[in-house]
């Protein structure tokens, strides 16, 4: 038997599985929330807020504040229906890989019919909540966002060409512009650095993501680049772009005018973002297991002190 023809009797035979199981309210509810990839939404907003702080350039006062959690619902929403509309469209690959077999729509808890049903509430509910209490350009953003994951990354980039990561992630660089264009109504240079930023840390925040789970996206075809080269190319690739991330993210220091918190930030979490890149490389090289997980994990880190520095710089006297 062909192999897409066993592989349509696995998924055949895991939804005849999943639909003979009644879950309860409780489960259904928490598979919905699962659609909205919680994980991924919380990197997207920890990019949200502290921009708005740099845009105001202090600390909110009660309307700012409530400006501030008015995009943050709204952005969650946004990220949210993205995912949901993500996981709808991948349902007959999830069935087969390992890190995805527990999601709802492989296990029943969602329907596909509820998935996207859900999905388009999201997108539509986010998009008259950001037009209700922020401008027509977050708003506006936040729309095209959630039209570039969906159909530019996952309908056409991420099965077809291993450089599917590079520009379907430019859809997790839009929380920094609508954060900041919902506090003043247009854009500004320094949104756009830390737009560029996001976009350079997508690949090795990614790509070490794909070597761990290489059998997984190979067995669907999904042309990754830990699944199309060898893990030395993909640790070169990691080093490469997360010294563009560390360059990237400098630049914020003369555009936006950031004081001596965010400068050592950038620096010294930098610094080891790059170590961490390097080891991964010299581990491939050498033939010995690259533990590309640690690169994942530093990453995030990464990511979320930068923006936490970008958050307090502003409140600081000097």
């Amino acid at each position: 038997m062909p192999a897409c023809a066993q592989k349509e009797g696995i998924a055949i035979s895991s939804t005849s599985q999943t639909a003979e199981t009644t879950y309860s309210v409780g489960q259904k509810i928490r598979g919905y929330f699962v659609l909205t990839k919680p994980r991924v939404m919380e990197l997207l907003l920890v990019s949200t807020v502290p921009v708005m702080i740099l845009a105001l350039g202090g600390l909110p006062d009660l309307r700012e504040l409530w400006l501030i959690i008015a995009t943050v619902i709204g952005g969650a929403m946004s990220a949210g229906s993205a995912a949901s509309f993500n996981m709808y469209l991948d349902r007959d690959i999830d069935v087969h890989m390992k890190r995805t077999e527990n999601r709802p729509l492989v296990t029943g808890e969602v329907s596909p019919r509820g998935a996207l049903v859900f999905s388009w509430a999201l997108a539509v509910a986010s998009t008259v909540w950001l037009l209700a209490f922020t401008n027509w350009l977050a708003a506006s953003l936040s729309v095209f966002a959630i039209f570039f994951y969906v159909v530019v990354y996952t309908m056409i980039l991420k099965r077809r060409t291993e450089q599917n990561i590079i520009w379907g992630g430019i859809a997790g660089c839009f929380p920094v512009l609508i954060g900041w264009t919902a506090v003043t109504g247009s854009l500004d240079w320094p949104p756009f650095v830390l737009f560029v930023l996001i976009f350079l840390w997508t690949p090795p925040h990614y790509w070490p993501l794909s070597m761990k789970y290489k059998d997984d996206y190979d067995d669907v075809d999904v042309p990754m680049l830990g699944v199309t080269r060898p893990a030395h190319q993909v640790g070169l690739q990691v080093i490469l772009y997360a010294w563009a991330t560390v360059a990237c993210s400098l630049l914020l220091v003369p555009v936006a005018q950031m004081g001596i918190v965010y400068t050592a930030s950038a620096l010294v979490f930098g610094g080891w973002f790059i170590y961490e890149s390097h080891r991964l490389y010299n581990r491939a090289l050498r033939g010995t297991e690259p533990r590309p997980m640690r690169v994942f994990h530093a990453s995030i880190t990464y990511l979320t002190l930068i923006f936490l520095a970008v958050a307090i710089d502003p409140l600081l006297p000097f």
